[in-house]
Formats: structure tokens, sequence, C-alpha cells
């Protein structure tokens, strides 16, 4: 099954055409555009649980409809009991297609049920990129319930060709990320 992007499609008609005439610019190929989201897991205890990374890997393909891919340590570190290539966390990077279904899911579905939800930090890194912190897993539909044995958080990277903080902010705030604010 063909799954259209709306969000891809508003992309090309209006969020275009309105960061055009918010920033002037001349060439459409100057407007800065979504490039990858990047999904990040932190499973330290699976150093000690194997099953965790298991568990971890699997509830990120299912959030995200690709394949995790498990994040091993470059170093021994002893005081973790951290052994090198061990793995200690889950990644999945998203483009093109999945990358806008995803956003539409994470805007439309998952950060409206976050409790008591007031709009997420508009903190850039300086280059128009945006990461958002989230806290717990069940915020996604996909997740069942019954079957959560820990709460997970993760990371979610927005990758833009944004030159600026502010093109940054105004491409995600017309994607329709909730900013504080």
């Amino acid at each position: 099954m063909e799954y259209n992007v709306s969000l891809k499609n508003e992309y090309k008609t209006r969020i275009i055409e309105s960061l055009t005439k918010e920033f002037g610019y001349k060439n459409v190929m100057q407007v800065p555009k979504l490039q990858k989201i990047t999904i990040n897991i932190g499973l330290g205890a699976a150093s000690s649980d194997k099953k965790l990374m298991e568990v971890g890997l699997s509830e990120l393909t299912t959030i995200t409809g690709q394949k995790a891919v498990a994040c091993l340590s470059t170093k021994d570190v002893s005081n973790f009991k951290l052994r090198k290539k061990m793995p200690i966390g889950a990644k999945v990077t998203l483009r093109d297609e999945k990358m806008y279904e995803f956003l539409e899911r994470l805007v439309r579905v998952a950060l409206p049920r976050i409790r008591d939800f007031k709009g997420i930090n508009s903190k850039l890194d300086g280059k128009g990129n945006y990461t958002l912190g989230i806290t717990e897993q069940i915020i996604f539909p996909e997740i069942n319930l019954e079957s959560i044995s820990k709460i997970l958080g993760m990371n979610i990277t927005f990758v833009t060709s944004a030159k600026t903080d502010e093109e940054g902010f105004a491409l995600l705030k017309e994607f329709g990320l909730p900013f504080k604010k």
C-alpha cells in the first residue's frame, strides 16, 4: 500500500511559498528543507540485562516502521561495567517518505498524548537543527501498554538544511511542531 504523505505535499505547496515570502528567497533551492530525522534510545542498563536491548530495538522498529540498529560502545569503562563493543543504545535514521510519515504521527498523535503538554522548547543548535527529548515511549500509539517492561526515553533530532536557527525554527513551526510561546 502506497502511503500518501500529506506533510510532503504540504511542504511542496504551502510551506515553500510561506518561507520564500518570509525570508525573501530568490530561488526555490534556497528554501530550507527537512533532510532527516534520527531517533536514539540510550540503553545503558542493557550491559547487564540483554533482554532490554531486544525490547528497545523492537519498540524503536515498531514506532518508526524501519529497522533499528544497535549502537555499540567504543571503549571500556570499568565504573559502568562496560566493555568495548557492548550494545548500549539503539538508533534509526529516517529520510523521505518514512520521515514525513513519522513527523506527521509525532505532531498529530504522539505529542498531544503527553500529560500536561504545553509545547516543546524552542532552543535550536545554532545551525538550524533541533533535538527533542521524550521521556516515555508510551506516547506512541503503536506501543502495546501491556508488553512494556521498562519506560524508555528517546531523543528525536530534526536535521534541516537551514543556515540559521531562525530559518530552521520557521521551517519546523510550519511543519506543525508545537513550540512554546
